[in-house]
């Protein structure tokens, strides 16, 4: 198949499988880092065809959506494969899949492909901003954390565990993840666009609080 055929079927494909998702990783989520890794790989230099195929099915292994990780990425590098991605393509995408996650921070020092750095940047991208908030409620409502507590206190080294599990609430989550996310970009298009969305959060954050301490 030509690239635009196997990106087409991927998009199917994906589509059916995360459509209905209800943790904030659902198809549309899919839509916008493709659209957004798209755009980066032509500002960047990066191969738009590998960036687009890692977005589409960045999340189908993802650790935190799947009950067996080994399995699912079986599974993903099967599908390549099936669509006609030569073996060099297959394994480029696999390896950004598997180390773009943010993790807790645990795969930080991790150091990406080009097309990698391009796809992470995406995904992140989606993580602020007003889309990132609504995410993040998404999310919290999907685990059934609190919106928020102020007594909670804010982790700020966690183990993938620790991570992972249901404690802390949604706007701990602002702390522990969101606004760390604005110096963690790794492209100059990714970085520009991310301040923007950074002080969003922030003003965001400042009308909650004041809400919350009825000063509003």
């Amino acid at each position: 198949m030509k690239e635009q055929e196997i990106l087409d079927a991927l998009a199917t494909y994906v589509e059916h499988k995360m459509s209905g998702e209800g943790s904030g990783h659902d198809w549309w989520h899919i839509v916008r880092v493709r659209n957004m890794a798209e755009k980066l790989a032509k500002t960047e230099g990066a191969d738009p065809f590998i960036c687009q195929v890692a977005a589409l099915v960045h999340d189908l292994a993802d650790d935190k959506l799947v009950a067996d990780e080994v399995l699912a990425l079986r599974e993903v590098r099967r599908l390549l494969v099936e669509k006609g991605m030569s073996r060099d393509q297959v394994e480029q995408v696999m390896l950004i899949i598997q180390q773009m996650s943010y993790k807790g921070g645990t795969q930080n020092h991790l150091v990406l492909s080009l097309e990698g750095q391009v796809v992470q940047d995406a995904d992140r991208l989606d993580a602020l901003g007003a889309i990132g908030i609504a995410r993040t409620m998404a999310y919290s409502g999907n685990k059934n954390r609190i919106i928020h507590d102020p007594k909670l206190p804010i982790r700020q080294e966690m183990s993938l565990s620790e991570y992972r599990s249901n404690q802390g609430s949604a706007i701990a989550h602002f702390y522990e993840k969101l606004l760390k996310l604005k110096d963690l970009m790794n492209t100059k298009t990714a970085k520009e666009m991310a301040q923007g969305r950074h002080d969003f959060l922030e003003r965001y954050l400042q009308e909650f609080y004041d809400e919350w301490d009825a000063k509003r």
